[in-house]
């Protein structure tokens, strides 16, 4: 049992957990995930990115969009209340060096499991440029966090309501056309990354990318996480989650994510046929 320490909502339905978790705090990395599973007898396991830890209070923060049947129901937990189970962590930590420059690209939500990540850079040595951006200025989270480990931060938004109006692609070129970084990596939806990845390419900067996709054990045995890297298949949870994003195949992976996605919509309207025509029985 974890006990839910604190909770604040940063938007309409984005939320920040700081959660109870003593070893996971302790022994967490930069890029590593966590499962969490609600409760034991319904409970769907999900995978979240741990956002921050404090190894002194023995907490983990995590920061999730209620858009499911979990995240909503996590959504609706508060102080005092327990999250029943969380394995972790797990997948491969990033891997932090002082390469020299660095550019982290954050969208939406991704801009959570970003934050660790350019907080290590720059206790590496490295001067960490972040680029983030969101649909608007009510969606953009976490803005203060990193400007707190970036030597400069560029903000976008698709309305040009905060920051620049652009993709978060466009000052990300520009870098690139400048002092090429030496290191770029980015999280967000997968055609962000997807556009990132493309548009360091031309300039052959060595790009990173943290995937997130379909899991249910997290530990390689389901195989729902498979994704083509480089023509061989990796698995997200243990070989990832980041992968070269020169070598991703998001064409395939976006495609997997949409059958899932799916199958998902066509079983709950089946389940919900078979709900009322029992009620009208």
């Amino acid at each position: 049992m974890n006990k839910i320490i604190a909770k604040k909502q940063l938007s309409e339905d984005v939320f920040r957990m700081e959660i109870e978790a003593p070893y996971i705090a302790e022994s967490r990395k930069a890029g590593q995930f966590i499962i969490l599973q609600l409760d034991n007898h319904f409970g769907e396991r999900i995978p979240l990115t741990i956002a921050d830890a404090n190894e002194d209070k023995g907490t983990i923060t995590i920061i999730y969009q209620a858009v499911g049947k979990t995240t909503i129901n996590l959504s609706r937990l508060n102080e005092g209340d327990y999250i029943e189970n969380l394995l972790g962590p797990l997948g491969m930590p990033t891997k932090i060096e002082n390469v020299g420059t660095v550019v982290c690209v954050g969208g939406g939500i991704g801009v959570a499991p970003l934050h660790p990540i350019v907080q290590a850079y720059k206790k590496a040595g490295n001067k960490v440029i972040s680029i983030i951006g969101a649909r608007n200025k009510d969606l953009l989270i976490m803005e203060e966090d990193i400007k707190k480990w970036s030597d400069e931060v560029i903000i976008c938004t698709d309305d040009g309501s905060y920051g620049r109006k652009d993709l978060v692609t466009a000052p990300l070129k520009e870098l690139c056309e400048g002092n090429i970084p030496n290191e770029v990596i980015a999280i967000g939806p997968p055609i962000m990354m997807k556009f990132v990845s493309e548009t360091t390419r031309p300039f052959n900067v060595h790009t990173m990318v943290s995937l997130n996709t379909i899991m249910v054990d997290g530990t390689g045995m389901c195989g729902g996480c498979r994704v083509t890297v480089g023509g061989e298949t990796k698995f997200v949870c243990v070989d990832g989650p980041e992968f070269d994003g020169h070598k991703v195949d998001f064409d395939n992976m976006m495609l997997r994510q949409k059958s899932y996605k799916s199958q998902e919509a066509e079983a709950t309207h089946k389940c919900r046929i078979g709900l009322t025509h029992g009620g009208e029985k």
